[in-house]
């Protein structure tokens, strides 16, 4: 690019690193655009001698390699990121700090002059900003950079999607990386960049050839998964909630050069040794199709440079083996095709095979056997992960198998099989009976054996009396079982539980029935209750109860719920205020508590208890009562003591038969206000009376008339 965006340092481990949270950097929201997505990066390619991905492919089919060389104009690093710039680019020691596969970015001015800058790559760098091999990361960054007032809100479009930033105290400051954790070369591909951007092939000038384009010409481009092959740049104005462009253009800065090379990664090499001392080796590597796959010759092991086989970019080779095969002993694979040629190396190991995997239940006891394809000389020894050696005898108290082994042979091969099980079946542990009884019971009053408390798998409940006066047992089959004593004394029972694994151990419950004492209501405390509120009763204070009944003695009419539990409920009757216009002379202000009686009986008969459930008595202070001749206007406010959002009437006269004036709510402050026209009090009325919702009343309040 003709002008490079400053080096922003990445964190390794960070998978997605959106820089909001530090002081003064925009704050972001990725936007999804409306117009799915038709493209991205799709593959990365073998390793490179430097530790990094050869190349990276996108769903179109190109592939970009890594631009890590000094002298090519077209698809260079940067030399301030190279230790020596006077000597070639080497590995590790004159490697560059980071270098781009793609380097693709736009200038542009917006309209109150500030110049923004916008990138879009996808680099390669190092987790610890230093060249250390295991450390090699790839990333696919977005940076968007311009000033900007603080608070201001900005929506970006570009080739890879919509961003929506404010600025802060540093105007519009955003980065967004993806895929920087070291060795996962693979993140870079869930990253937004991708497909490549390349010149427009039907603008002139055409890009250079095996080259996107010419980082130092600003051109068209194409590649927008969204066909938003342009950087527009819009201001939100919250006078109007909509969106005024600042900001466009289509001319982007390419740097990216088509691979040529494939790679090479070797993802398999074994050897198999019979006991005669001959064999075979076999490669199993990986590249682009149609690539000159090779093994390089080796003189110890007896085999001379050979082609691989290949096939959809796979490839595969077996070659001769004479003689023992040294512990750590490698081979080569290149890719004579590649400029320069793409060579990698592997340690050849045996090939393990589990001929027993097999874990015995009853006994708890893993037994491993092995074999391996070096026969030659003194057979390698295997080892289980986690387990330790294979030896004559099973692994013992092994009480819970993991459900793979890894089986490890001391010429280096390994092999990861499934674990089978032998043994009988798991049932359930036997069933545990617990049982309670009510407590306090009393002859003639049922009593209720509860065995839910039980534990375990359960079938089937049995419940049997084994002491005390012979009662009949009901849903004795049951959890829940019960009978009527008709005495008093001691009864026993015992509960049997059963599943699937048998029958728990019996569990013996013993119940004290006392004498029939006679049953007392107590239907609570009396309560005072804001009109229009729920109101619970309480009548668990009662002793001696088999039923509960509930009645209205007096008050206005409520109706219960619940009226033969021992907690009903019911909504205390608000006030009925005068209806408008009036006069209301059948109205009638009644503001009584309601009174119920609960009766309860038992083995010697009923009782009963009332209780009384008062109102809330309301006051109103603070009134201003004012009518206006001149426009025949009521202005009428004041103060309740019950904030309830309740309604109040005003009617005129010192009673509340008269002609209604109008209607207030009392609002959270517990302030109510009437302003109303009419009705005119004439010359005789000067006093005007209040009532509520919730039973306020306030009679005979003079009236101020002015004009």
């Amino acid at each position: 690019m003709k002008k490079k965006l400053g080096r922003l340092a990445v964190t390794a481990g960070v998978t997605v690193a959106v820089i909001a949270p530090l002081a003064g950097v925009a704050l972001a929201v990725v936007v999804e655009p409306s117009t799915p997505r038709t493209g991205r990066l799709t593959q990365a390619g073998p390793l490179a001698e430097h530790g990094f991905p050869a190349w990276y492919r996108d769903s179109e089919g190109v592939r970009l390699e890594a631009c890590t060389t000094l002298d090519d104009p077209l698809c260079s690093t940067l030399p301030d990121e190279v230790p020596d710039p006077d000597l070639p680019i080497s590995y590790p020691d004159n490697f560059p700090g980071e270098f781009f596969y793609q380097l693709a970015g736009a200038e542009l001015t917006l309209a109150n002059g500030v110049d923004a800058t916008i990138g879009m790559d996808l680099e390669g760098a190092w987790a610890a900003e230093q060249v250390r091999d295991g450390d090699q990361m790839v990333f696919g960054r977005i940076r968007i950079r311009f000033d900007a007032a603080e608070g201001e809100r900005y929506r970006i479009t570009h080739p890879y999607g919509v961003d929506d930033l404010t600025a802060t105290d540093r105007g519009i400051r955003m980065t967004e990386d993806i895929g920087t954790t070291a060795g996962a070369f693979g993140q870079a591909l869930t990253s937004r960049i991708g497909p490549f951007l390349k010149w427009d092939p039907a603008e002139a000038p055409a890009a250079p050839a095996g080259y996107v384009g010419d980082p130092g010409v600003d051109h068209e481009v194409v590649g927008s998964p969204y066909g938003t092959n342009f950087i527009r740049i819009e201001r939100f104005e919250p006078t109007s909630g909509g969106w005024t462009q600042v900001g466009f253009t289509d001319q982007f800065s390419v740097q990216g050069r088509y691979a040529q090379n494939g790679g090479v990664d070797i993802d398999q090499a074994t050897y198999t040794v019979g006991a005669d001392g001959k064999g075979v080796i076999e490669v199993y590597a990986s590249s682009e199709p149609g690539q000159a796959v090779e093994v390089t010759g080796n003189e110890t092991l007896g085999f001379r440079t050979t082609r691989l086989r290949g096939a959809n970019g796979r490839y595969y080779g077996r070659f001769p083996v004479t003689g023992s095969v040294p512990a750590g002993t490698k081979i080569e694979v290149v890719n004579a095709g590649d400029r320069p040629v793409a060579r990698k190396s592997r340690t050849l190991v045996d090939v393990v095979r589990v001929t027993e995997a097999r874990y015995d239940a009853d006994a708890a006891t893993l037994t491993v056997a092995a074999t391996s394809s070096d026969a030659d000389a003194t057979p390698p020894t295997f080892a289980v992960t986690g387990f330790g050696d294979v030896g004559a005898t099973p692994f013992t108290d092994v009480v819970a198998p993991p459900a793979t082994i890894t089986v490890t042979s001391s010429s280096g091969g390994s092999t990861t099989v499934p674990v089978s099980g032998t043994g009988d079946a798991f049932l359930p542990e036997l069933p545990v009976a617990s049982a309670i009884a009510t407590l306090g019971a009393v002859a003639g009053q049922r009593v209720v054996l509860d065995g839910s408390g039980s534990t375990g798998a359960i079938d089937t409940y049995a419940w049997t009396q084994t002491g005390g006066p012979a009662v009949a047992l009901t849903d004795a089959a049951t959890k829940v079982a019960s009978f009527d004593p008709a005495q008093a004394g001691t009864y026993t029972f015992q509960l049997l539980v059963a599943g699937p694994s048998g029958a728990g151990a019996p569990i013996t419950l013993s119940v004290t029935v006392a004498g029939a004492a006679p049953a007392v209501a107590n239907a609570g405390a009396d309560q005072t209750v804001i009109r229009g509120r729920t109101v619970t009763l309480d009548g668990t204070g009662s002793t001696g109860t088999s039923t509960y009944a509930w009645r209205q003695v007096s008050g206005p009419t409520v109706l219960l719920n619940g009226l033969n539990s021992a907690k009903p409920t019911f909504t205390y009757p608000t006030q009925a205020l005068p209806a408008a216009p009036g006069p209301n002379t059948g109205y009638v202000y009644n503001n009584e508590p309601v009174v119920l009686e609960l009766t309860v009986t038992g083995a010697a008969g009923p009782h009963s208890d009332q209780v009384t459930i008062r109102p809330q008595g309301e006051t109103f202070t603070g009134l201003s009562v004012r009518y206006r001749t001149g426009n025949n206007e009521w202005r009428i406010s004041g103060t309740s003591g019950i904030v309830a959002g309740q309604r109040i009437t005003a009617v005129l006269g010192d009673v509340l038969t008269g002609r209604v004036i109008g209607t207030g709510t009392v609002d959270a402050a517990g302030a109510f206000s009437i302003r109303v026209t009419g009705p005119n009090p004439g010359n005789t009325i000067r006093t005007i009376s209040l009532v509520s919702s919730t039973g306020g009343r306030l009679l005979a309040t003079p009236v101020n008339v002015t004009n």
